[in-house]
């Protein structure tokens, strides 16, 4: 078995990695070519990756000339430790006000906790206001955990 197979991780530790990643690299293309790479916080979404951002952000910007995009969930501080998730395909950018709402409100969730009032609730829809919802459709996941090698390189 190749050194790729054996950290290859599978569906269901892609899947539990990504549930448990709290900061998302994603790169977009320039219009001069180069890459325009930032960190978003996420949510896993009917199992693809999405995030809010300003709608005119430079990355929707680039996203909606081309819809490229690559984003990555990393983890571990030494190399037998090292884990991640690489995801290559194509941006879908929701405009829908309420799907923009329900998925801030989802973001909100993961990283701050519960919406439990009209005051938080209120916060997130005013935040929603310029915002826009980018679902990252995969066509090609990578996919690391150097753990499984058990300490040896």
């Amino acid at each position: 078995m190749s050194r790729r197979d054996q950290i290859r991780m599978t569906d269901d530790e892609v899947h539990a990695f990504l549930e448990e990643g709290r900061t998302l690299q994603v790169a977009s293309i320039n219009a001069d070519g180069t890459p325009h790479l930032i960190a978003m916080w996420y949510v896993v979404l009917d199992g693809e990756i999405a995030f809010w951002t300003y709608g005119k952000s430079q990355k929707v910007v680039n996203l909606r000339r081309d819809p490229r995009i690559t984003v990555m969930v990393e983890a571990g501080d030494r190399y037998e430790e090292l884990r991640g998730v690489t995801v290559a395909g194509r941006a879908e950018i929701v405009d829908d006000r309420d799907a923009v709402l329900a998925l801030g409100e989802r973001v909100y969730e993961r990283y701050w906790g519960p919406v439990t009032d009209d005051a938080v609730r209120e916060g997130v829809r005013t935040m929603s206001a310029k915002r826009v919802v980018v679902v990252v459709k995969p066509e090609r996941v990578v996919s690391w955990d150097h753990r499984k090698l058990g300490g040896t390189y």
